[in-house]
This record gives structure tokens, sequence and C-alpha cells, in this order.
């Protein structure tokens, strides 16, 4: 199947909140672009769980914009900690191509010894490296590369897409507000509480 990639392509960024509690919040930014916000969603992690794939995949496929969504971008494999998202599955189970983000190259063997410490090491090693190769993609200032992970979507299309939604930065604007808007949430909650 042909990927084309349009200018308002539909995206939905994935990003957590901070870790305060053992639920930890996730929001989706669903963009046309990097240019439209186009709606919100949220659902919830436990903590250095083990649902973060199906948790998205839920938040996903009930949504409204479902059929319209053509990416799904993730800031990173893991979300609340050590709660690994595995990219096929949830690709396969979406039928949305999955676009890993990452500022720099993670240190597996610090992630490794992390991982150590939780329930189920080996399945979580094995969840984060299934995710496959990381590749660099240079942004559209030239001095900031990225790195990216990919299902269903190959390297060269995801750095079009991800440098076609980058508007304000190397980092696409759908993962950018889903941080801002997670971020504002628990401020805004943890603000209430006192």
């Amino acid at each position: 199947m042909a990927f084309h990639i349009k200018p308002e392509i539909r995206i939905l960024g994935i990003d957590d909140s901070a870790l305060i509690s053992d639920d930890i919040l996730i929001v989706g930014a669903f963009f046309r672009g990097g240019q439209w916000l186009d709606g919100v969603m949220r659902s919830s992690i436990r903590r250095d769980g083990m649902d973060a794939t199906e948790r998205i995949a839920k938040m996903v496929t009930s949504s409204k914009h479902y059929g319209q969504i053509k990416v799904i971008m993730l800031d990173g494999v893991t979300y609340g900690g050590f709660n690994p998202v595995d990219i096929v599955s949830l690709y396969e189970g979406t039928e949305i191509p999955v676009i890993v983000i990452m500022r720099e190259v993670p240190d597996l063997e610090k992630i490794k010894d992390a991982l150590s410490n939780l329930p189920d090491p080996e399945e979580r090693s094995r969840i984060i490296l299934r995710a496959g190769a990381i590749t660099r993609v240079v942004s559209k200032d030239l001095l900031n590369p990225i790195f990216i992970q990919c299902a269903g979507i190959d390297t060269e299309k995801a750095g079009e897409v991800v440098r076609l939604s980058s508007t304000r930065g190397n980092v696409p604007e759908p993962l950018r507000v889903a941080h801002m808007i997670a971020t504002g949430i628990i401020c805004g909650e943890s603000r209430g509480k006192a």
C-alpha cells in the first residue's frame, strides 16, 4: 500500500505526564500536519507497568478521529517510567504507522540496568529492542538532528512526516503540544490540591 504524505496529514502525537502518582496520564494531540490542532484525547497507564501498548491502542481505536489518523508519533518507546510500548503490536492493532521520536540515541546498557530492578525485565527489554533500528533524521534547521524508530512506514517517509510536522523546532508539533497539555493538566491538578 502506498503511503502518501499531504501537507495536512493527520498525525496523533502522544506523550505522558510527570511521574507524580502510580496512574500516569497520557495525552494525544491530533494534528493536521504541523499546523492545526483538531482534537485531544487522554488515557492513563500504570507507572512502570506493562499496559502502555494496550492502553494507547484502545485510546486510538475508540477515538472519533480513528479513521482519519495516518500516523501515530510517540516520544520514545517507554512511558510512565519504564512502561514499554510495543510499536509493532501498536501498528498491527491499529493499522496506523508508528514513528518514535528521540532527541538522542538511548543508552541501552543504562536502560538494561534500570529494567533489572523491575518485574519482567526480559520482556520489557524484548519490547524495547523490537522497535528496531534507530535512524538519524536531519531537521529543517540542519543543526539539531533527531532519531526515529518506525513500524508500518519506511524511514524515508517517516523522515518526511517528521520534517513536515516540525514547524516550531526539531520536535514535531503534535508531540510538542501533547507534552504541553499533559504537563499543564498535571500542574493544574497538583495546584488545585494545595
